[in-house]
């Protein structure tokens, strides 16, 4: 297991740590919330957790969780989530996320909206002084206003390009069935929640993957003389 991969495991299995039996969880995507269902599934499966009931934030999460047998309830059918575990691409130190590296923030900002507690779960290459210096902003948009957007972007100061699919011809396409439009801004994102608002009011845009004012506690793994280990930061205010 190589170090990256040590640091996410660790932090997945701490993260499980802060779930109690009878508890709806909001089921996170990517590799590090992947592991995190995997740990869930083994607790589970021991019977230290008891009446868990998952909400998967993409097809991913959710073909995981039924492969390990977690329950899962659906969206609307909860009014709200107990905890909600996820991954990020980048942190800021005010606990501000770029998120979408797998096109799936549309429904993990669903499912960390309605949680009670959203928790991220990292390794530490993912923390950032300043957002969007070096990650892309991904920027979901309707099929058909891709390029209309594309062109509002660039008066925002933005470069942006259609996310292309590595094994398949063309675009890659949402789980709701829509674009992705990779967005670096010229000098970073300072303001994300100017930016996320000025990007969700642009026609054709669904969602963008800045997730702000929602963290409520960040869990990242590093490697410490050649060991794995979790700290969890402080928030700046």
């Amino acid at each position: 297991m190589d170090s990256q991969t040590q640091m996410k495991k660790i932090v997945a299995d701490e993260a499980i740590k802060e779930v109690e039996s009878g508890m709806i969880l909001g089921l996170g995507s990517g590799s590090t919330a992947a592991l995190m269902i995997k740990s869930l599934a083994d607790e589970i499966r021991s019977g230290k957790l008891q009446n868990i009931k998952g909400v998967a934030t993409s097809f991913q999460s959710e073909v995981l969780a039924l492969e390990l047998d977690i329950p899962l309830i659906d969206l609307a059918a909860v009014s709200q989530i107990d905890l909600a575990i996820d991954g990020a691409d980048e942190v800021d130190p005010r606990f501000q996320l770029i998120k979408g590296g797998g096109a799936c923030h549309v429904r993990e900002k669903l499912v960390a909206s309605k949680a009670n507690q959203f928790l991220i779960v990292v390794d530490e290459t993912k923390l950032v002084q300043n957002l969007n210096q070096s990650f892309p902003l991904p920027v979901e948009v309707l099929p058909n206003a891709w390029k209309q957007v594309q062109e509002v972007i660039v008066e925002m100061k933005g470069n942006s390009s259609l996310r292309m699919a590595t094994k398949k011809a063309g675009p890659v396409v949402t789980d709701q069935g829509n674009l992705i439009l990779d967005v670096l801004f010229n000098d970073g994102i300072k303001n994300p929640k100017d930016i996320e608002l000025r990007l969700n009011n642009i026609p054709g845009v669904l969602e963008n993957g800045l997730f702000v004012d929602l963290t409520d506690k960040v869990l990242v793994g590093k490697i410490e003389n050649n060991t794995p280990v979790v700290y969890s930061p402080s928030k700046v205010v």
